[in-house]
């Protein structure tokens, strides 16, 4: 058994295809074939079962998958514990961020991030809670930026601040009159969501589940929806179509002319969600993450509250309701 063998059966396990595995790895495909069918002789189990067009991990794989994952990385570990000077913000980190906060996080991120460490780019991606937890479990993802509450195996978490809720209107809608707006009331309107799979949607229908009724307009207009950008919803809200609920850093945005949104804030509990960072905890750059960490707190924009270093116990539950918004 070999390093590049576990190599081999973890980029096949992500790939689900030999021959883009074997890309990957930069190896021909044969040699990776060869490679792999060695380790399953001499373990004596079937690690994947090859279909048409697809390869899949079989139920014993799985777990001797996860485990090469974890000795890949426990052997970068050694390599950068045998060289004491080795830089650990020197290199690129791979950041993932859920939809609902890459767009409005990553510009200001970016540039502050590149003062205090220019030796290590950001590798970007957007994606669904799900995705990026396979992704992080993986490796294929350094560090993610969450939602909570978020518990998952081997995974660390880190808060990074509180965001209230807002209700966004088209001007002249008859709420806008009201200084603010009771959760009840929006039951009786349209209310603009994300697709399923986004945990703002959750998050939002949590605090107010008549938001969806079940009636035929709104089914359509949610299949319409599904996997749109906030962006979209933001152009959708100022054309009539209905209003919507953002968190706060997604509130003030270029493009769509500000005199045809307004907003209003709740007036009962503010409802809000909570920002974390995760990482697995056997990644071998703390450094990089407590950076990351530390700049998205200091570039973060006004408006969201910045919650003081908590029990990781304590972090992961999320309440309903959030402080009044001081800015930063």
């Amino acid at each position: 058994m070999t390093l590049n063998e576990l190599r081999y059966i973890v980029a096949v396990a992500r790939e689900r295809h030999f021959g883009r595995a074997a890309d990957t790895c930069y190896v021909s495909q044969p040699t990776l074939s060869v490679a792999v069918k060695k380790l399953e002789h001499e373990l004596g189990v079937g690690l994947f079962e090859r279909g048409q067009g697809e390869v899949s991990v079989t139920p014993a794989g799985e777990p001797i998958v996860s485990q090469a994952q974890r000795v890949i990385e426990e052997a970068a570990r050694i390599r950068q514990l045998a060289s004491q000077s080795k830089d650990q913000l020197s290199g690129p980190l791979r950041v993932g961020a859920i939809h609902t906060v890459g767009p409005y996080l990553f510009p200001n991120l970016v540039s502050a991030l590149n003062e205090r460490a220019p030796q290590m780019p950001l590798v970007i991606r957007e994606h669904l809670t799900a995705v990026l937890t396979e992704q992080l479990k993986r490796g294929e993802q350094d560090v993610i930026i969450v939602s909570l509450p978020y518990v998952e195996p081997g995974i660390e978490t880190r808060t990074l601040y509180d965001e209230p809720f807002s209700v966004l209107l088209p001007t002249g809608h008859p709420l806008a009159d009201q200084a603010s707006i009771a959760t009840e009331q929006l039951q009786d309107e349209n209310v603009l969501l994300l697709g399923d799979g986004h945990c703002l949607r959750d998050q939002i229908l949590a605090f107010c589940p008549g938001c969806v009724q079940g009636n035929a307009h709104e089914e359509n207009l949610q299949r319409n929806l599904e996997g749109c950008s906030l962006e979209t919803i933001r152009c959708m809200v100022a054309s009539g179509l209905g209003i919507t609920v953002l968190p706060h850093s997604a509130i003030d945005r270029p493009g769509v002319p500000g005199e045809m949104l307004m907003t209003r804030p709740f007036s009962d509990e503010t409802p809000g969600r909570r920002v974390a960072l995760a990482w697995r905890r056997s990644f071998p750059r703390p450094d990089a993450v407590a950076l990351l960490w530390q700049v998205i707190r200091d570039s973060i924009r006004a408006g969201v509250v910045l919650v003081e270093e908590m029990p990781l116990e304590s972090a992961v539950h999320t309440t309903r309701s959030l402080p009044p918004s001081t800015g930063i």
